[in-house]
């Protein structure tokens, strides 16, 4: 078992109020939770983190040298200054008994109450980044380690922070682990908070004094959906009653990197298959993935197997919201096929019918699932979607990861902590080279073994 040391835990409150000036004094104390917020609100934060070499100095423009002391001041500095940015992220969820009708439900709003956001400093002693990148599969014990708040659930922001970062020292790395609830921001939020705290540390931040970024500000505001939902929305007290934790069964974690080669020639062998130009490079990726993973997992040929994909919605509604909109913004799409079928079809087929589910989420879509949730409002738990013959993507290649220089290099790997796991889910990454796609497959162990040894998968992996 992994020895970490916990060195020292900061709370951060914002000093500033919103960085628009012309909100109004309601916004910056209460963001309301739409729909897209709420159905999280009994699965795990969001978690994720960058590996990076021992910087030999920090900052470009301010030379430090890596006096332990002196970087960690300088990251919890800038992360303060991030923390201004996106004040939001310091409250807290608020729930609101509604029971004067004898209706027994409950709403949430994002209480902009200022109760802060923790900083943790720790060592995990004996650990290189050659411990962390060489092992076929991920070692868990050592990288979970590395996130804070690991075993929450995002209902737990009524009480816990909604934002933690855990900064771990290895012998010659640094690891930068961050967990943000997931009702208060999806992937893309995550990694504007993520680049903006980084281009604050690299600028080394000297600007009048103050501590800057040229990143675009967060957009809180939620008029972009009046007219199609009213707040607050209220959910029935009898779906919030059980938040006990799903803890999966043993599992195994290995990264698969795609070179930007591999994923032209997969896209053009899927949509010759299919006598089309519109299938994507990462529908036809995702495609080679589930026919490959459902090969190798043993099942019955007439088993239904589903494909779940997070389409992100920022520009699929009417008005289309900011890129930099603070909250969650994103639709399911179920692709559905027999194991049999989906083998015997291959990967054209396979992307076309992702093309066709995600083509299907339109401004329409989006707006009619905004007010169905409304009337009539249902809060998952992970175990209740948890299917053996399912697969579940999350994150995108397009998030801003490999950029995230702090000042002193680009990072070497990016990992996810062990929220929101089970098997079958794949997380995406950008691959540190360029073109190239990452993918943390999380699947029991018999079925990464099985994918070790069939040649027509390895064959499509980067060395």
């Amino acid at each position: 078992m992994t020895h970490i040391r916990f060195i020292s835990t900061t709370t951060f409150v914002p000093t500033n109020g919103p960085a628009d000036e012309n909100e109004s004094s309601r916004s910056r104390q209460r963001i309301e939770l739409t729909p897209w917020d709420l159905q999280l609100l009994l699965l795990d934060p969001i978690q994720k983190g960058l590996l990076f070499h021992k910087p030999n100095s920090l900052c470009s423009d301010r030379q430090f040298t890596t006096n332990t002391s002196t970087l960690i001041d300088h990251l919890k500095a800038t992360f303060s200054a991030a923390l201004d940015i996106f004040h939001p992220l310091a409250g807290r969820l608020a729930p609101v008994q509604n029971d004067a009708d004898q209706s027994q439900n409950s709403s949430f709003f994002l209480d902009c109450n200022g109760e802060g956001a923790e900083f943790i400093h720790a060592v995990v002693d004996g650990v290189t980044v050659a411990d962390i990148l060489e092992p076929i599969y991920t070692p868990d014990d050592i990288v979970y380690s590395f996130f804070p708040m690991n075993g929450t659930v995002n209902y737990d922001g009524i009480s816990k922070p909604l934002l933690a970062v855990q900064v771990t020292e290895l012998v010659d790395g640094i690891f930068i682990g961050c967990t943000i609830n997931h009702t208060a921001a999806d992937g893309s939020s995550f990694w504007h908070f993520f680049n903006t705290w980084s281009q604050i540390s690299r600028r080394g931040g000297i600007d009048g004094g103050n501590l800057i970024s040229r990143t675009p500000p967060p957009v809180f505001d939620r008029r972009c959906l009046d007219g199609i939902i009213e707040f607050p929305i209220r959910i029935p007290s009898s779906q919030l009653e059980n938040r006990k934790r799903y803890t999966p069964p043993p599992l195994k974690q290995r990264m698969f990197r795609f070179s930007k080669e591999t994923i032209a020639e997969l896209k053009a062998k899927a949509n010759s298959e299919m006598k089309t130009d519109k299938i994507s490079s990462l529908q036809a990726l995702l495609a080679h993935l589930w026919v490959s993973v459902t090969r190798n997992r043993n099942l019955n040929s007439v088993e239904e197997v589903t494909y779940t994909i997070i389409v992100g919605t920022r520009r699929r509604v009417e008005p289309k919201l900011a890129d930099e909109y603070m909250g969650n913004s994103v639709l399911f799409g179920n692709v559905k096929s027999t194991a049999g079928e989906l083998i015997k079809n291959g990967i054209g087929w396979a992307a076309w019918k992702m093309n066709r589910v995600i083509a299907f989420q339109t401004s329409e879509e989006v707006r009619k699932f905004l007010k169905n949730w409304e009337k009539s409002p249902k809060v998952p738990k992970l175990s209740e979607m948890v299917d053996p013959a399912r697969l579940v993507t999350g994150s995108s290649p397009q998030f801003n990861v490999f950029g995230n220089d702090f000042g002193w290099g680009k990072p070497i790997a990016v990992r996810s902590g062990p929220g929101n796991k089970s098997d079958g889910k794949l997380t995406v990454f950008p691959g540190a080279e360029e073109g190239s796609i990452d993918f943390e497959a999380c699947l029991s162990p018999q079925t990464l073994q099985a994918l070790a040894g069939d040649t027509e998968f390895v064959k499509t992996l980067a060395s």
